[in-house]
């Protein structure tokens, strides 16, 4: 019995050392982030990688990049708090606050806030730049991003609409839906596609790193600005990771000066923000049937 009751004393101990050193709570505290995945996968951890180790020694709190597959698993991860908050477009931040009563857009880009697409023809086309969308475009082949993105496909639908007064179905001879921007430009340039709507900013940075052959591919037309990329944190952040986490999430963010930083978005800097400022995005949805 003396054996038996040593052997108790001893796992017993050995569980409270483990405990100590171990403890349950440590994955409690783990704040999660995703992102939409608008270029491709060895850009986005690298980028977002670094955001974690930056938000991690801001925060106090062990911060981890969950990367998802398309843009809606990341709403879908954010509704099922698989992750705490989420770099969105301004689409799947509307998308994503509305399934989680009391989460928030807390900051953007400066750009965010003045954001345009870039509808791009293959030379081929001999489509011309113009202050408004050449008539010439009607029967062409045409690729939207990702079916999720608000500079991808929301905001360029809803112009190609407003303009044509028909949807891209009508008004093309074929739709697709290439998944991210980087994609969107290489299969306009090699003629995969006749015409495509981009992200400007990705359209900017594959041309500054030479992916852009200004012989094959050029920009036909922009579009009026509207609001996009957004930081979301769900309504209970505060709850499980005590008062004041988002406020402290904000303000790091915006507090980001670091060069590499910023240009791995590419940002000059980020800004507060607030549910108000997408609700352009969510009245776009709901004109072209995005939101019933």
């Amino acid at each position: 019995m003396k054996d038996k009751s040593r052997a108790l004393k001893l796992i017993l101990i050995y569980f409270l050392f483990i405990a100590v050193l171990y403890p349950a709570s440590a994955g409690a505290v783990q704040l999660k982030f995703t992102a939409i995945p608008d270029q491709d996968t060895a850009r986005l951890q690298q980028r977002f990688g670094k955001i974690a180790d930056y938000l991690t020694q801001k925060l106090g709190v062990t911060v981890t990049y969950v990367p998802v597959k398309s843009y809606a698993a990341s709403v879908q991860a954010f509704k099922n708090n698989e992750v705490q908050m989420a770099w969105f477009g301004g689409l799947s931040g509307v998308q994503a606050r509305l399934g989680v009563p009391g989460s928030k857009a807390i900051a953007q880009g400066v750009e965010d806030e003045h954001f345009i697409t870039y509808i791009i023809a293959h030379y081929s086309t001999n489509l011309k730049p113009g202050a408004s969308l050449d008539k010439g475009i009607a029967g062409k082949t045409f690729t939207f991003g990702s079916k999720g993105s608000t500079s991808g496909r929301l905001m360029p639908e809803y112009f190609i609409r407003k303009y044509f007064k028909q949807s891209p179905d009508e008004l093309f001879s074929k739709v697709g839906f290439s998944g991210d921007h980087s994609k969107t430009i290489a299969l306009v340039q090699a003629g995969s596609y006749q015409v495509g709507a981009v992200n400007f900013k990705v359209w900017e940075k594959e041309m500054k790193a030479g992916k852009i052959d200004p012989s094959k591919i050029s920009i036909i037309w922009k579009t009026p600005e509207y609001p996009d990329y957004n930081w979301t944190v769900r309504g209970d952040v505060d709850q499980v990771f005590g008062n004041g986490t988002t406020n402290k999430i904000q303000q790091a963010l915006i507090s980001i000066t670091d060069p590499e930083l910023l240009n791995a978005f590419p940002r000059k800097r980020f800004m507060k923000a607030d549910n108000s400022m997408y609700q352009p995005i969510l009245d776009t949805g709901k004109a072209i049937g995005v939101f019933r």
